[in-house]
């Protein structure tokens, strides 16, 4: 049942609605940006902004960066490879906007996660990242509930014999290990030391705060509501 709610393939699913929504905030705050707006995608694809109506915009040049770059079949909408974590071959304010939905938790070590926070404030003035909050009971990736609370080794234990979300079973010990050590969720108060000054926005639902939207370099947006 948690895996149909969260399918993003479905446009129905309770993860495709919170996402569209998150997005309406996005697009409140780059509404009064001066055009044509150029945006980097970290860990994005073509796909998600084909869902979100913005292919073929003329006002809009996106730019997707991911280690396996899908192609794009969209005129303002181009594919690179790259590391999130080391994007050197990039000059400071490459670009008008930063944008990265659910990657910087995918990166291993706080070490490496300070590393993109350091990118992504470098290569724009502006910038919007989003993450699932740590304390959030329901775990998103393996939707199990207080999975990133359980000992590492309880959680090798289990993913090598079950699947979890949309992960395993990984019988092999090292799948396992890197399964589970691939994500590592952040709580606020470490989005406040990776990214000083920005505003961190809470998206509620049943009344928890379930991800964190952190956002600078706009005016500040209001809080999204409970679903």
């Amino acid at each position: 049942m948690l895996r149909t709610l969260a399918d993003a393939r479905n446009p129905g699913s309770l993860s495709n609605r919170l996402r569209q929504r998150r997005f309406r905030l996005f697009d409140s705050l780059v509404e009064s940006r001066p055009r044509p707006l150029r945006i980097v995608d970290l860990g994005g694809t073509p796909q998600f902004w084909v869902h979100r109506g913005w292919a073929g915009r003329e006002d809009v040049e996106i730019t997707t960066v991911n280690l396996t770059p899908e192609p794009s079949r969209h005129a303002n909408i181009a594919s690179r490879s790259g590391d999130a974590t080391d994007l050197r071959d990039l000059p400071d304010h490459a670009f008008d906007v930063v944008f990265s939905n659910s990657v910087i938790e995918h990166l291993f070590t706080l070490e490496r996660q300070a590393a993109m926070a350091r990118e992504i404030r470098r290569l724009a003035p502006a910038f919007w990242v989003q993450t699932p909050n740590y304390w959030f009971p329901i775990e998103p990736h393996f939707h199990v509930p207080g999975w990133q609370w359980m000992p590492t080794g309880v959680r090798r234990a289990v993913i090598r014999r079950r699947r979890c979300g949309w992960r395993g079973p990984c019988p092999n010990p090292r799948d396992a290990d890197a399964a589970v050590r691939e994500v590592r969720l952040l709580t606020r108060r470490e989005l406040e030391r990776l990214f000083p000054g920005a505003t961190i926005v809470a998206e509620r639902f049943g009344g928890l705060a379930k991800s964190w939207m952190v956002h600078d370099g706009f005016n500040r947006g209001p809080e999204v509501d409970d679903a």
